[in-house]
């Protein structure tokens, strides 16, 4: 499987940082309830870094403590950011629940996930959007270059 190029994409450290400091509610699409999985080691850790998550999967009832949705429009809370771990097609679908909600900033597509369609359509409305990054990576990285990021 080839990962396309993402053509809409944030690169700079200075903006990633923001919004990893400035979005702390967190939706991950496809938190998986398997701890062998990335999608479960993301998820942990960023509860462990102070992050409210909010995993959406299709079964369980509760992933690392937190209450299971099965959709975006399930969740009533606001949500900042929309951190995403399915085949880069379900982005489309995912851009289309995130318009008819107001509170979502930024969309995160994981590790080599990217749907340039999907992205455009999110900057469209205004949404901050990252591809083919992980949100753990760069979190880490953050916290290597300043002890006092959180």
């Amino acid at each position: 499987m080839q990962c396309p190029m993402p053509t809409i994409n944030i690169n700079e450290q200075k903006e990633l940082k923001n919004i990893l400091q400035e979005c702390k509610k967190i939706a991950i699409v496809g938190l998986s309830p398997n701890p062998e999985k990335d999608s479960h080691k993301v998820g942990k850790y960023l509860k462990e870094a102070g992050y409210k998550i909010y995993p959406i999967y299709p079964k369980e009832e509760s992933i690392l403590g937190e209450k299971v949705y099965r959709s975006l429009s399930e969740i009533k809370d606001e949500i900042d950011t929309v951190n995403m771990f399915r085949k880069p097609s379900i982005a489309n679908e995912l851009v289309k629940e995130i318009a008819l909600r107001d509170d979502v900033k930024c969309l995160w597509l994981q590790l080599g996930i990217v749907n340039n369609e999907a992205a455009k359509k999110a900057q469209d409305l205004g949404i901050k959007v990252v591809q083919n990054r992980c949100i753990k990576i760069e979190h880490e990285r953050q916290r290597e270059k300043d002890d006092s990021f959180k």
